[in-house]
């Protein structure tokens, strides 16, 4: 069972598709998207849909970032022929998933598509088993009609 709401969010650190650490502790809002594989047909839908509302994520300060087992080369091959602007995190041990407790896929390390907001430190909605497509709106709105975030004026 993932983390729920109102949970204190982990610090986490990881490489991104540019083998840079990254750590977040997520006292800025923070979307965390976890998928199960680069390059196949619904993360691909879902990472592109992230891309297109990017802007509009910046926009109202909320940081965007895709997690799954693959390694770096695999999410730098994966950015780079998909056009994405945000960071992908290798999470190739399963730490970060763990942290989140985010489910696996039958017995395997690839996890369940699961997206979480945070802010303040602390985990603000949880999306399971979502549809990858127009999840990236839906995430987005939902923020906004929560006043988790605002746009700016």
């Amino acid at each position: 069972m993932p983390l729920e709401s109102g949970a204190d969010a982990p610090t986490v650190t990881a490489p991104t598709q540019d083998d840079e650490d990254v750590t977040l502790s997520f006292d800025e809002p923070t979307v965390v998207y976890f998928y199960p594989k680069d390059d196949t047909p619904g993360c691909t839908v879902e990472a592109n849909q992230f891309q297109r509302e990017l802007e509009s994520y910046r926009d109202a300060g909320v940081d965007v970032y895709g997690v799954s087992v693959d390694d770096v080369d695999s999410h730098a091959d994966f950015c780079e022929q998909e056009g994405l602007e945000f960071d992908l995190l290798a999470d190739s041990d399963g730490e970060i998933a763990d942290a989140f407790d985010v489910n696996r896929l039958e017995n395997s390390a690839v996890t369940a598509r699961t997206t979480f907001v945070l802010a303040e430190g602390e985990v603000q909605a949880v999306y399971e088993n979502v549809d990858p497509d127009g999840h990236a709106r839906d995430v987005l709105f939902d923020a906004l009609e929560d006043e988790l975030v605002e746009l700016p004026e």
